[in-house]
């Protein structure tokens, strides 16, 4: 399949462990249960799920009123990744993000106490440090969205990870109501997203993307919103993607977790450190 699926999250979190892949320190390892302190305690948005009897719903928002979008300067957070596909498995690796709001992504990704890679994007590129193999690359833009088959940019990129819509609305993109849910359909080239955004509170809380003409598909649901410094923020994203592979013809199917266990909204930069030693070669 174009790999713009994978590259929508995996570009930011999972190409940065491509050398830790390798190694038998993610593979198999048997899941570890979230941390027990964080930040922000997760609460339900509505308690509406824990009790017998729920209280009469809120009234539904206007339809074509703005959907909630995450506001900061600086957000930092500690996180636990699982990714299953056909080619790789690997069990709640460690990943530290740094965000400085539409300017810097920071990761690094730790196994046994160990980093084994770090990544930092920018507007212009993405710079991956393999710290196994000793080695880096360097991606633009222009490169990864012809690798992906998709306009992949900074601003996406971010917006995925923080649960914000992932193309902007446009005032001409009307918004309707379908069960329960507000339903903001947008296309970017030969590709549809659908934007599931919740009725009570505004927030996106699941993403269809189908790709023209192969039907390859991506699900991203965001679960466990905790308040947050006066916003919802998902602690959880699920990402299921089913594809069709241009090599055997075959249906495939990838899964991959991120889960936060703990997520501060800051004004103070929490400094984003980044250098290549010189003995490291660049992979081309």
């Amino acid at each position: 399949m174009s790999k713009y699926f994978i590259g929508l999250v995996c570009v930011v979190v999972l190409m940065t462990s491509e050398g830790c892949r390798r190694q038998k320190m993610f593979r198999n390892a048997p899941p570890s249960p979230p941390a027990d302190t964080v930040s922000v305690q997760p609460q339900p948005a509505s308690p509406a799920d824990s009790v017998a009897t729920a209280p009469p719903a809120l009234p539904s928002i206007d339809a074509n009123s703005t959907v909630d979008q995450v506001d900061f300067d600086y957000l930092t957070a500690k996180s636990k990744v699982s990714f299953k596909s056909k080619e790789q498995d690997i069990n709640n690796a460690n990943v530290n993000l740094r965000i400085d709001k539409d300017s810097l992504i920071w990761l690094s990704v730790s196994g046994v106490g160990v980093e084994v890679a770090r990544a930092l994007i920018t507007k212009d590129s993405v710079v991956i440090m393999d710290r196994i193999h000793r080695e880096y690359s360097v991606y633009d833009y222009p490169t990864l969205s012809q690798r992906f088959n998709f306009n992949l940019n900074f601003g996406l990129i971010q917006s995925l990870l923080i649960g914000n819509l992932p193309l902007p609305q446009e005032p001409a993109q009307r918004v309707k109501n379908e069960k329960d849910y507000l339903l903001l359909r947008q296309h970017e080239g030969k590709v549809l997203v659908d934007n599931y955004i919740g009725e009570e509170n505004r927030k996106l809380k699941k993403l269809l993307v189908v790709e023209q003409p192969t039907k390859n598909s991506l699900t991203l649901d965001y679960e466990d919103f905790t308040v947050l410094n006066n916003f919802l923020f998902p602690y959880t994203s699920l990402v299921t993607v089913d594809y069709k592979s241009k090599n055997d013809g075959q249906p495939y199917q990838t899964v991959l977790r991120i889960r936060h266990t703990k997520v501060e909204l800051t004004e103070k930069n929490p400094g984003f450190p980044f250098t290549i030693p010189a003995r490291f070669q660049r992979r081309l």
